[in-house]
């Protein structure tokens, strides 16, 4: 039996019946991690801290206690959500050395639930990037074809999901941070509708678009993350207070009604990315949902639209490194010049850039022309969704315009890169629950299905994908 290659329930009911340990799940998750280590998915493997929780474990199952689903299982954590006790870089030379002095409240709420931490994966600087190529420690490559990217920026949570080095992983999604990994990587991806999981214990990106999620082997796995990690945290006052909906195992797809946004397929998606994407949607109809087209107009707009409110949240939110309360601090002889060269060498090119494009948004003058008219724009493409989800259930569109693209291909064009995103940031800016889950294959690199839910409607659409995961 190769342990690593395990789902959540398969693992836990072989824990169950003593078939192997919760030190034997760990081990065989830590040997990977260091068989794939060409992908540079992991910044840090926590060793003595997996196999103390294991044994924890284990001592729990030798003494007939009852154990969670969770249990025993090796997760891994994205470099951006705190872990006390053990280094949280962010991606960025700015935190190289910097430990977490606390627990994000999903760590508490997995260690509550004895889970296993093998270790923390690789990311785009700050988050900010969808090839997994802006990390300050090198990029992570495509376990599929190590010539190409992963996605971003949870690159490296993909990853290792993709390389069974952790039976599931936790990243985060600002623009698309966790889909366009996953459908790059061939894994399942949730981001969660905005205020369903607290954001305590992540870095700020853009406070108003990021949520943690999960990235796992199947939409069943992401079920029962979602369910532990889910809920009001009195800590982040963004989080909301709605019960986890326990979900119908006979869900019928008869009642279903499917919206597919006539905006999303259009020219520039890759031809054989549109019809693995319309062969699912067909398999929806087939299995007896009934398909809608439908109109969000204001996509267009979503791209530029995002990439001026995000950059104005990442100008504030960045503020914090100065090289005076932590991290790296630069030697020099006045403060400014100390905030400058700290900074200057902390600091990648791409959060720069986009700490410049923030505070350029925000300042006197530019500030009605850009800032408030994005926020304007944001009303209207959440209006689109409002009145779509009148008709319909779900939304089902492709996650990306084309399957993972060549290391280096995009990164001398940044706007090339940014409309890498544009199936993935309209969820985000309405703060919509939405899933990638994989639809195909060509050649050899996956291809990603996105379903899209109604706000706060994470279940029913984890509820969606899992039919198709059944059917497959």
């Amino acid at each position: 039996m190769e342990l690593n290659k395990l789902t959540i329930k398969q693992a836990h009911q072989g824990l169950i019946k003593k078939e192997y340990s919760a030190f034997e799940l760990a081990e065989a998750a830590l040997t990977q991690i260091r068989k794939h280590d060409q992908l540079n998915a992991y910044l840090t493997i926590t060793d003595e801290l997996a196999l103390n929780q294991a044994r924890k474990v284990d001592k729990k199952i030798a003494n007939q206690e009852e154990i969670g689903l969770l249990a025993g299982i090796p997760v891994s954590v994205k470099d951006a959500i705190l872990v006390e006790g053990i280094k949280c870089t962010g991606g960025s030379k700015i935190l190289e050395n910097y430990i977490a002095p606390y627990d994000a409240t999903v760590i508490k709420r997995l260690k509550k639930a004895d889970a296993v931490i093998v270790g923390k994966t690789n990311l785009d600087e700050f988050t900010m990037g969808g090839s997994g190529e802006n990390s300050a420690f090198g990029p992570t490559k495509n376990p599929h074809d190590l010539a190409r990217v992963p996605g971003g920026s949870s690159s490296g949570s993909a990853a290792a999901v993709a390389t069974d080095s952790c039976v599931y992983s936790l990243g985060s999604d600002t623009g698309g941070s966790i889909r366009q990994p996953a459908s790059f990587c061939g894994v399942v991806g949730l981001s969660p509708s905005y205020g369903r999981v607290s954001r305590y214990g992540l870095m700020a990106h853009a406070s108003s678009l990021d949520q943690i999620g999960p990235l796992t082997k199947t939409v069943e796995d992401a079920k029962l993350v979602f369910e532990a990690i889910q809920g009001k945290d009195d800590k982040d006052s963004t989080s909301i207070d709605k019960e986890y909906e326990v979900q119908n195992t006979s869900y019928e797809l008869r009642d279903t009604k499917i919206g597919v946004p006539k905006e999303y397929f259009v020219g520039g998606i890759d031809s054989q990315v549109e019809k693995l994407v319309r062969k699912a949607i067909a398999q929806y109809e087939k299995m007896g949902a009934q398909i809608v087209e439908v109109s969000l107009p204001h996509t267009e707009y979503a791209v530029p639209c995002y990439y001026i409110i995000g950059p104005a949240e990442i100008s504030a939110n960045l503020a914090r490194y100065d090289g005076i309360k932590y991290g790296l601090s630069e030697k020099a002889d006045n403060l400014l010049q100390g905030y400058l060269r700290t900074r200057q060498k902390g600091f990648g090119y791409e959060v720069q850039r986009r700490i410049m494009m923030g505070t350029y948004v925000l300042s006197a003058g530019y500030y009605d022309a850009y800032y408030l008219k994005a926020q304007k724009v944001r009303t209207l493409i959440k209006q689109d969704f409002v009145k779509a989800f009148e008709k319909v259930d779900v939304l089902m569109t492709p996650v990306a315009s084309t399957p993972a693209f060549k290391l280096g291909e995009k990164m001398d064009d940044p706007i090339e890169m940014y409309l890498a995103d544009i199936y993935t940031i309209p969820a985000k800016l309405a703060g919509l629950p939405a899933i990638s889950i994989p639809c195909g294959q060509i050649g050899k690199l996956p291809v990603g299905l996105q379903i899209i839910g109604n706000q706060f409607e994470d279940e029913q659409a984890l509820q969606v994908g899992q039919v198709y995961e059944n059917l497959s």
